[in-house]
């Protein structure tokens, strides 16, 4: 039996979105952080060899890393609209996007958080040298990087409504974990209406609300 192992507010809830849209069979395991260090428990880390989420079972057999996850979910239920076969208009954009949410956005973020929880955690006649030094960081490397895809994300939302074109795509569905934290996180600002009307719609999105409903959070992300 396919199984989702979920984790509060991590990057599983897209995996659950994804289910959700496919509309097939499969089972939910849910999972609290712990309430002092914010990780994952500890069954949930034996899951898989990196302990993170998401993570998938089947059977025997198991799997991590979100979007090896979409791979294997739609090679076994191919759906042309989730993800645009070769010869779809919007394929190059498509892949794009897809891949640019786990490769850059999403380690930039965490790359951001990290510092953040540095700074809270760094003995006090420490704090003034460390937060020096990460600021540099953020400004010089985080930042430019964060708001050059956010940017190029304004552009392509201009010219079609989802990620992979003109319809709803696995490309939005692993974007909207690290575009919810960067909205959260106030990177997406009034210059940026159309990433924040593409939020609106993956809100209102059918299978969203189902998985939202499963989840039972008012957003993904845990914020810091």
């Amino acid at each position: 039996m396919l199984t989702l192992h979920h984790l509060e507010y991590s990057q599983s809830f897209r995996i659950l979105w994804l289910l959700e849209a496919l509309a097939i069979p499969y089972a939910l395991e849910t999972y609290e952080r712990d309430p002092d260090t914010k990780l994952a428990p500890a069954a949930y880390k034996a899951l898989s060899p990196l302990g993170t989420a998401p993570v998938i079972t089947d059977g025997d057999f198991a799997l991590a890393e979100t979007n090896a996850i979409v791979d294997y979910l739609l090679d076994r239920h191919p759906n042309p609209q989730l993800r645009p076969p070769a010869d779809a208009p919007h394929r190059a954009r498509f892949l794009f996007w897809f891949h640019v949410g786990q490769g850059s956005l999403t380690p930039l973020l965490m790359m951001e958080t990290l510092f953040t929880i540095i700074k809270q955690r760094v003995p006090f006649f420490m704090k003034p040298f460390v937060s020096i030094a990460l600021g540099r960081a953020g400004d010089g490397f985080i930042k430019p990087r964060l708001n050059a895809l956010l940017t190029k994300a304004e552009a392509d939302l201009a010219q079609a409504p989802w990620f992979g074109g003109d319809a709803l795509s696995v490309a939005d569905i692993v974007l909207s974990y690290s575009i919810e934290s960067a909205s959260l996180k106030g990177f997406i600002s009034d210059e940026h209406p159309h990433c924040r009307e593409w939020l609106q719609r993956v809100y209102e999105d059918p299978a969203f609300q189902a998985a939202k409903a499963k989840d039972g959070r008012e957003q993904m992300v845990l914020a810091h």
